[in-house]
């Protein structure tokens, strides 16, 4: 027995950063490419993370400095970036 799967006519999209804004107080709203909005608190991470170059971003002013590039969302040419299907659940982890 044979299973063929044609994955020509599966449309797989790939969820992608359209933009972010910083609310304040370590939280993101972020915008996805298929109208899905997530409000994302970063502060838990922040604050329980032992890396020093992670913990240097609890300076506020340093963590609103992000970018969103190629979908992602990006600090400082990637000294820190999250898997897009963590931030699109809404929850990161340490």
């Amino acid at each position: 027995m044979r299973i063929l799967v044609d994955y020509n006519q599966q449309k797989i999209q790939t969820v992608l950063i359209e933009n972010a804004r910083y609310l304040g107080d370590y939280a993101i709203r972020i915008k996805f490419n298929d109208d899905t909005e997530r409000l994302v608190d970063f502060k838990p991470f922040l604050t329980k993370s032992l890396h020093p170059s992670i913990k240097k971003y609890l300076d506020e002013i340093l963590f609103s400095n992000y970018q969103v590039i190629d979908g992602n969302l990006n600090w400082n040419d990637y000294d820190m970036i999250f898997p897009v299907w963590d931030l699109y659940n809404g929850k990161i982890e340490s």
